[in-house]
């Protein structure tokens, strides 16, 4: 009697399942272009991410505070020019997120070398500081930086997941 029982279950719990559909609906992964390289034009104040040759995006930035001229020494407030690579990244206590470029190259460690000054260093791609008194739009339309490219958080977060450690960034006057 047990024997029968069993099979009795077993076959409505087989049929039960196989009766049942269940449908899974997907969304379309969306695949996102491979960033090749990231072009700077401090003129312009203009991040480019470019990827198979063309701009893709493009962002607002902030410089150092001196702006015009490539960086010289270690402390001279200026946006160094030239390529660069950028090869690592961290979360930033003061600035949110923040990707480091690969500053000082060797033209720039050579001429500072000559001048007999030292060339400086942790210039980086970072977001804007979350402040009360001085909210991110203040930031946003001034070049403040002691060097380094800054944007807003939001943008940060976006160059952040769309371009790897190692990619190329090309810092042009």
């Amino acid at each position: 009697m047990r024997w029968l029982l069993a099979f009795f279950c077993l076959f409505i719990a087989s049929t039960a399942s196989a009766s049942f559909t269940e449908t899974i609906v997907t969304r379309p992964v969306i695949q996102q272009p491979l960033i090749e390289k990231v072009l700077v034009l401090k003129s312009s104040r203009q991040l480019q991410l470019i990827s198979d040759g063309k701009p893709i995006k493009e962002y607002r930035i902030s410089l150092g505070k001196r702006p015009k001229g490539a960086k010289l020494y270690e402390g001279d407030k200026r946006t160094p020019e030239g390529l660069y690579w950028l090869d690592w990244r961290k979360v930033s206590d003061r600035f949110n997120l923040a990707m480091h470029i690969s500053y000082p190259n060797i033209s720039d460690a050579a001429r500072a070398r000559r001048e007999g000054v030292e060339p400086g260093g942790m210039i980086m791609i970072h977001g804007t500081p979350i402040d009360d008194e001085y909210p991110e739009e203040v930031f946003h339309t001034l070049d403040w930086t002691e060097g380094c490219i800054a944007m807003t958080n939001a943008d940060m977060r976006e160059v952040w997941s769309m371009v790897q450690d190692g990619t190329m960034i090309e810092i042009r006057p």
